[in-house]
């Protein structure tokens, strides 16, 4: 379905290949944006990349996706160069409307290792934490510093009950999605006076290609489906609406925020 507020807008996906990035993307061009994507994938997911990108062409809107490294410094002032100049050249919106931050890609392990399990290591750890958390910083000041954020710009970054709860192999990643939050409340500071909103949304477990990695992943996904009020688990899309509807308003007033989007899991007595 169409928005007027969104039609002809751009919005900037990190993780635009799979699960909720992916998702997102192909909603918000049903929705009338534009979609500048950056992923990282080999040959063999490429083909999942074509068609996100054949659905978002499929509503009329055009889809520019970077198979890059989203931590790379070089790579990401280049790719954000290039979205300049095309919006310039387009004489359309001068700003990203959307900034969503779904990158899954960290280390899973144990603090302390048992014999049979070697414990994290501080280049692992850091990784994590540089890439699913440090990097909307990153991003985010390179796209200000460009003009490509301003007065109704939405910045939302993926993060998970594992801010919060001990899951097994899980640490590295628990305390990523809790920087990504701290992060943005910052950013939604700073940015208040430039009209700009910064949320964290906290979906509920999702049968995703990152849950499938967690050694406990299945475990979660049972428990959300017996536990879950609504009557089913967290699906790609639910985090699409949502991202849609907080979208449509250019206020700012909804800004700090970590917003669940569960179906009332998180709130399930048990």
């Amino acid at each position: 379905m169409r928005h007027p507020q969104l039609d002809g807008q751009w919005a900037l996906i990190l993780g635009a290949s799979s699960g909720f990035g992916g998702t997102t993307a192909v909603a918000l061009a049903e929705a009338g944006m534009n979609i500048a994507g950056v992923h990282l994938d080999r040959r063999s997911t490429m083909s999942n990349v074509e068609r996100i990108v054949g659905e978002i062409e499929s509503h009329g809107r055009r889809a520019v996706f970077h198979n890059m490294n989203a931590a790379d410094e070089a790579k990401r002032g280049d790719m954000l160069d290039s979205l300049r100049e095309q919006l310039d050249a387009e004489g359309g919106p001068a700003t990203v409307r959307v900034l969503l931050h779904s990158l899954a890609f960290g280390t899973l392990g144990p603090y302390i290792g048992a014999k049979e399990d070697r414990p994290i290591s501080q280049r692992q750890m850091e990784m994590t934490l540089d890439v699913m958390a440090n990097s909307v910083v990153y991003w985010t000041q390179d796209m200000v510093s460009r003009g490509l954020l301003g007065e109704g710009s939405k910045i939302y970054g993926m993060t998970s009950g594992g801010d919060l709860r001990v899951i097994p192999q899980y640490g590295a990643v628990s305390a990523a999605k809790a920087a990504l939050a701290a992060h943005l409340r910052q950013l939604a500071v700073e940015l208040a006076p430039r009209g700009i909103a910064a949320n964290a949304i906290k979906a509920g477990i999702t049968h995703t290609p990152a849950l499938e990695k967690i050694p406990a992943g299945m475990q979660l996904l049972d428990f959300a489906q017996n536990h879950n009020p609504s009557g089913r688990v967290t699906e790609p899309g639910d985090i699409a609406r949502a991202i849609i509807g907080l979208s449509l308003d250019d206020s700012n007033w909804v800004t700090g925020n970590t917003i669940n989007v569960d179906g009332g899991e998180d709130i399930t007595v048990l």
